[in-house]
């Protein structure tokens, strides 16, 4: 008999994966209720999906797929206790949150006329994104300092420094961390009033992780305190509603779409399509999805961050935001195409450019 599955329908390329092995019902994942899921065997989910006591209890769900990095929205100690495995899609979209800071970092240093060049990186969570960041920092000229503490604790502290170092050097400070709320390491409100309190260098402040990783009144006392200069803010406490005063002055503001690149969303459901062919012991080969190319593929050099921002600006998105608050949630749930570097050919590259193009996934024309 065939799994019966609940799919959140704003998952990409996923329809007509499954129908040949299971049942498949297609949802909004904010709507999926109790009432729902209750004969259902698995579920292929989002962030907007709360998969916790009030929604599985007396269900048959036995699997739990996430397409996303982040997995805060399971209860992972109610799914422990009932025998429900449920899996993430870790570095699915590390490239895709890459190339949303390359493109902040770059179109902060346009606007402010100020060079990259030489400023310090204090990079907090060194997993798949913030490894990523700190390499093309580097690529940049800038020097990064990682923070880690559980990497440090398993790697040894040569390669990591403590985060009163990064709040006495860091000139751009961008956050990486998941959520966690106990255990050796917590991450929320990781960044607070004692934080920011003890920073020395005015840093601009990135968030692409969790909003609830930075304590929303904390930063806005930094800000008008004068502790930190800029806000580039894509993650938010209480989602979907960003608070008016970080919204307003905000340097970038978007709606948690960092990630949303249709790269990295199809690694997610790739990632989530071959686990639940492990769980279900279902004999079925990887699918091949072909992705269109940008409306321009190929681009003419002129500069790095023309480069960089031909690709993805966080611009009008900001804009749009700023003007329309209420549309965070619209904004996410039909995020327009977007293609990270590897779908974009550039030419006439100098070569000192060549090295970070190619890190970030451009091919060169010779």
């Amino acid at each position: 008999m065939k799994p019966l599955i609940i799919i959140d329908e704003h998952i990409p390329y996923i329809k007509g994966l499954l129908e040949e092995v299971a049942s498949v019902v297609y949802m909004p994942g904010r709507q999926i209720t109790a009432a729902d899921v209750k004969e259902a065997d698995a579920l292929i989910i989002r962030t907007r999906t709360k998969c916790d006591a009030s929604l599985l209890d007396g269900s048959r769900v036995r699997f739990i797929a996430t397409a996303t990095i982040g997995y805060d929205h399971i209860d992972v100690s109610y799914c422990a206790r009932n025998g429900i495995v449920w899996t993430n899609a870790p570095g699915c979209n590390s490239s895709s949150v890459r190339q949303y800071v390359l493109a902040a970092l770059l179109f902060y240093s346009q606007e402010k006329s100020s060079s990259l060049s030489g400023k310090v990186l204090g990079v907090i969570g060194v997993g798949h994104v913030g490894k990523k960041v700190a390499e093309v920092a580097s690529l940049l000229g800038m020097k990064v300092l990682l923070n880690d503490p559980p990497r440090s604790e398993a790697e040894g502290q040569s390669c990591f420094t403590d985060l009163q170092t990064i709040a006495a050097e860091a000139d751009v400070i961008t956050i990486h961390t998941p959520l966690t709320y106990s255990g050796a390491y917590p991450t929320y409100h990781l960044l607070d009033t004692a934080f920011f309190d003890s920073l020395q260098r005015k840093p601009v402040i990135i968030n692409t992780s969790r909003g609830e990783s930075i304590a929303t009144d904390a930063l806005k006392s930094a800000y008008l305190n004068h502790r930190i200069s800029d806000m580039i803010i894509d993650c938010w406490e209480n989602e979907p509603f960003p608070d008016p005063f970080i919204l307003e002055h905000a340097f970038i503001a978007t709606p948690h779409i960092a990630g949303y690149s249709i790269d990295g969303k199809v690694n997610g459901t790739l990632m989530c399509l071959e686990a639940l062919y492990r769980f279900f012991e279902i004999d079925a080969s990887r699918p091949e999805i072909d992705l269109p190319s940008p409306l321009d593929p190929l681009i003419d050099f002129l500069s790095l961050a023309q480069v960089i921002l031909r690709t993805y600006s966080p611009f009008s998105e900001t804009m749009h935001l700023k003007q329309t608050p209420d549309a965070f949630e619209n904004m996410r749930e039909n995020y327009p195409f977007r293609r990270e570097p590897f779908g974009y050919k550039v030419k006439n590259v100098p070569l000192s450019d060549r090295p970070l193009l190619r890190s970030v996934g451009f091919t060169i024309s010779e």
